[in-house]
């Protein structure tokens, strides 16, 4: 069940690292945040599902979200995770219209959530509000595009690529060391292909000494420079 209590004072640290926020001075920020409603979910937990009637703005304080669709033939297509400081929820608040998609929690998560009323009346005393989450949503289009241009192109590897290269990782003596943030099924659905043929391409990359794969989800890129030329293919 959602639990909207949280420790005293987390309203004030999520809305500070948020970039929805970070054109208001501190004072500003506290008063966003005392209209922030601290909510918290369990893994696996459905924020909200296709349809409902929600009008919130969700940002995601700890923790990540899966925002996702299901097609035709009942296949769940995952269209982006959400980490720390991004949002959710900004369609129904622009647009008044229900969601079309489906918000799962990943893993453990707490988020501020914002009412449409509270969110309006934010946005018109603090235009800067307004101007980001254009931008957040200018941002999302053009990965969409971009995404869009590599599936019809059929090109896994480039996707695969990207994706890895937006991955933070840390530096070894072997190379950069990431951690896939989801389960190799849910990648394959981000990036509208098949498991079968994310494993294929991750061999690939190994075979061609590019990374290698590290226990579940670790990967160790050896080369940097060739990944970047895979990821430019499309």
């Amino acid at each position: 069940m959602v639990d909207t209590h949280a420790p005293e004072g987390r309203e004030d640290l999520c809305v500070v690292q948020v970039p929805l926020f970070h054109g208001l001075d501190y004072d500003d920020q506290v008063n966003v945040a005392e209209v922030a409603t601290p909510t918290s979910v369990a893994a696996g937990e459905q924020v909200y599902a296709a349809g409902s009637d929600t009008s919130q703005l969700m940002v995601v304080h700890t923790g990540a979200l899966k925002v996702s669709r299901i097609d035709a033939e009942g296949r769940e297509q995952i269209l982006r995770v959400l980490g720390p400081g991004e949002f959710v929820g900004e369609s129904a608040f622009l647009t008044g219209a229900r969601p079309d998609h489906f918000t799962t929690a990943l893993e453990p998560s707490s988020m501020c959530v914002f009412r449409h009323a509270d969110l309006g009346r934010l946005v018109a005393a603090h235009p800067s509000i307004g101007m980001r989450m254009l931008q957040e949503v200018s941002r999302r289009l053009a990965q969409t595009e971009t995404r869009l241009a590599s599936v019809i192109s059929g090109d896994v590897t480039s996707r695969l690529a990207e994706y890895v290269l937006s991955l933070h990782g840390t530096t070894t003596e072997d190379g950069v060391v990431v951690e896939l943030p989801l389960a190799k099924k849910d990648i394959a659905s981000l990036l509208d292909t098949t498991p079968e043929s994310l494993s294929r391409q991750l061999r690939k990359l190994q075979q061609s000494g590019i990374a290698h794969t590290q226990g579940a989800r670790g990967l160790i890129i050896h080369d940097i420079d060739a990944l970047m030329d895979l990821a430019a293919v499309a």
